[in-house]
């Protein structure tokens, strides 16, 4: 009877398994993880606005899980310029066309205000001041952030003001009088700083 058992059991040993909870599968080697949400959406696309005292972006970290749960990061050193008026995007992009080189396009300016000795043409970043009269002086003010010019001629017009709507940066203009000069105040839509440079037509104000 004892030789009838152990003839009976050897073969149920030999077939046993360390852990008798998983299959038998070539892929054991494949991490198993519970917490995959497979309802998550696909990215199609995510957006990032930036303050309006960014100028440039550094660097851009993504934070992502892996297939066994963990959580692991990478980051691409950038260094270039922004418009914090763009807002950043986080894109899969399939098939995309490669980009076609761009054409150099020729600035165009609108009017935004003008008095009989004086006016302003916008076109993005770039103010034209159009006026025979010498600039004495600008500098910038802040709390709103706003440009200050300062034009000598002898004039007692009344204080113009004209408000402008967005697309352009350059949210209102000013003009008061003083004993042998005018001033010119622009208010901005944001945090900047900025260039003039004497042209022919009067001077020209870049935003950085």
């Amino acid at each position: 009877m004892r030789l009838f058992f152990l003839l009976f059991f050897i073969p149920l040993m030999l077939f046993s398994r360390e852990n008798p909870f998983f299959p038998v599968d070539a892929s054991q080697d494949i991490p198993i993880t519970s917490n995959q949400n497979k309802s998550i959406p696909p990215l199609k696309r995510a957006t990032l606005q930036l303050p309006s005292t960014a100028r440039t972006i550094e660097s851009v970290t993504v934070s992502y899980t892996n297939l066994d749960g963990s959580v692991a990061s990478k980051t691409i050193e950038l260094h270039n310029s922004i418009d914090w008026h763009l807002p950043l995007f986080i894109s899969q992009n399939y098939g995309a066309s490669p980009e076609l080189p761009k054409r150099s396009k020729k600035v165009v300016y609108k009017k935004i205000a003008s008095l009989p000795f004086i006016a302003f043409y916008a076109a993005g970043k770039k103010l034209k001041v159009v006026t025979k009269d010498k600039m004495l002086r600008s500098f910038l003010l802040v709390k709103p952030h706003r440009i200050v010019c300062d034009f000598k001629r002898e004039t007692d017009i009344r204080s113009y003001v004209k408000s402008l709507k967005k697309p352009f940066l350059f949210k209102k203009v000013r003009v008061g009088t003083h004993k042998g000069y005018y001033r010119v105040v622009i208010e901005l839509d944001g945090y900047y700083q900025y260039k003039v440079t004497k042209i022919k037509e009067g001077y020209l104000f870049d935003l950085l």
